[in-house]
């Protein structure tokens, strides 16, 4: 009898915590849409944040260019070499070029260039804004009649927006031209049947379906990642937590969200 009551509560102590951490996610996902929200509406107030959101996306995107860049060719480059050998099984090596595009646009560009973004830029913007709340910045700002939603979140989540996009473009270009390097330069494919089948293969839906997906991972990205700032326990510890925290909260939600809008697109 004892043994059944113990196993009783163990499971009822089991799925209490589970409770208690789906309430408490609940809980951080309307916080979040209220201050996203709240911090967004500022955008049509003013005074107008065009040169902080200007100063945000050279921080954000120009900085992120050089890893978004290495990552595009090296992963043209390995979807080439791959498919190639895949291919060869069956004699279909002219359809190499098609499989590495839409391979890149559709999926791997989007996805992995917000990857990119959540380790490089996003955990930066947790950082930031976490150390301004341990060293009072934003209390500061609010005793100057400036309000750090507007100052603060709404230039980060207004550059990860715009920033995200055009790196993901130029990381389906550059990854593209690697392919292309690898599959025509090096392994011998017909440079032709590469580029036609690439041209025949892609539509402007697979063009869109990987804009709307790196558009809806920068709204992800930037909303978390400010959260996650914004909310941080003010101390050291707290913003070495809430930067964690945004880079595995927002690595999950891209893949989540990927996973979603996937299935509008197929």
């Amino acid at each position: 009898m004892n043994k059944t009551n113990t196993s009783q509560n163990t499971f009822i102590i089991f799925f209490g915590y589970l409770g208690r951490c789906f309430l408490r996610a609940i809980e951080s996902i309307g916080d979040a849409a209220v201050l996203s929200a709240t911090s967004l509406a500022h955008l049509f107030h003013r005074p107008w944040q065009g040169k902080h959101i200007v100063l945000q996306l050279y921080a954000l995107g120009v900085g992120s260019f050089v890893i978004i860049a290495i990552t595009g060719a090296f992963t043209g480059m390995v979807l080439a070499l791959q498919g190639y050998y895949t291919l060869a099984k069956f004699g279909s090596e002219s359809l190499l070029g098609s499989g590495v595009a839409l391979s890149i646009i559709r999926e791997l560009g989007p996805v992995l260039g917000a990857f990119m973004m959540v380790g490089r830029a996003g955990s930066s913007i947790t950082a930031e804004i976490g150390i301004m709340r341990v060293t009072e910045q934003l209390d500061a700002l609010q005793m100057m009649a400036v309000n750090p939603k507007a100052r603060v979140i709404l230039p980060r989540i207004i550059a990860m927006i715009i920033a995200l996009p055009l790196l993901v473009s130029m990381f389906d270009m550059i990854g593209l031209g690697a392919g292309y390097i690898v599959g025509v330069e090096l392994l011998g494919v017909n440079g032709g049947a590469f580029v036609g089948e690439m041209i025949a293969k892609v539509t402007p839906m697979d063009l869109y379906a990987g804009w709307v997906k790196a558009l809806g991972f920068g709204i992800l990205i930037g909303i978390i990642c400010t959260y996650m700032g914004y909310r941080a326990t003010p101390t050291t510890e707290g913003v070495a937590k809430a930067t964690t925290q945004a880079v595995v909260a927002g690595s999950v939600g891209v893949l989540v969200l990927d996973y979603i809008l996937t299935s509008f697109f197929l």
